[in-house]
């Protein structure tokens, strides 16, 4: 049996949901459109979702050393980076460096997240979900796979693959350190909720692309892990 595979959202882990989902609703308008005790989920203007995931035992990452490394960060679209860097530091962001067009800043939870400049943009546009990876072709190829996506883009620093109006980039890091969910020790930082039409097919296919089934799910989900060690979800 074959089934249909769809990238739903990105969900951030905090430890305060709506200290963080307030923060990406003020700097980027993002509209609440569900809100639950440990969930928060938000749509962007373009409509791709981005959720905040209660996680009383969050550990912030500590980038850009690899002890404590970023796992995943939003690189944002916007016409006027430095004056929105102000203002996301207003709402509690810390900047962490400077690019020629983009300003790195962390987010109230610590999530790093790329503010980059875009000539004509309206408000702050979500370009991409960005996964760290030892090896970013390989991990954009299972995921096209598994998404039925395109890979748009392969270089030496990372690769992306785009379907469905969502695109999900990864930056290769030749430190990586992966997260080894449900260790505490090294904890997920996010996850990726993908929407399949059967748990069983889709299950079947991550498998065969190489995923690692996890502990943890339930009546309408189940955890796996990519061959980068990142969770995931498959979701019906």
């Amino acid at each position: 049996m074959t089934t249909t595979t769809r990238l739903e959202l990105v969900a951030l882990d905090a430890p305060d949901i709506e200290r963080l989902a307030t923060f990406y609703s003020e700097l980027a308008g993002w509209e609440v459109v569900r809100r639950e005790p440990d969930w928060v989920t938000l749509r962007t203007a373009e409509g791709q979702e981005v959720a905040v995931q209660l996680a009383p035992d969050h550990v912030a990452p500590q980038w850009p050393g690899q002890e404590r490394p970023q796992q995943v960060h939003l690189d944002l679209l916007v016409d006027g980076y430095q004056a929105a860097a102000d203002r996301a530091m207003a709402l509690g962001a810390r900047r962490l460096a400077d690019g020629p067009t983009w300003v790195t800043l962390a987010d109230p939870a610590g999530h790093p997240f790329d503010l980059c400049q875009r000539d004509g943009v309206a408000g702050v546009q979500l370009f991409a979900v960005t996964f760290d990876a030892p090896a970013a072709a390989e991990l954009a190829h299972f995921y096209a796979s598994l998404l039925g996506a395109e890979v748009t883009y392969e270089g030496p620093e990372g690769a992306m693959v785009a379907g469905n109006g969502a695109s999900v980039m990864f930056q290769q890091v030749s430190e990586y350190n992966a997260p080894r969910w449900p260790d505490p020790a090294h904890p997920q930082q996010a996850h990726l909720d993908i929407l399949v039409d059967d748990l069983d097919a889709g299950e079947a296919r991550a498998l065969e692309l190489g995923a690692t089934r996890l502990p943890g799910g339930g009546k309408g989900f189940r955890v796996f892990a990519d061959p980068a060690g990142h969770p995931f979800c498959l979701t019906t």
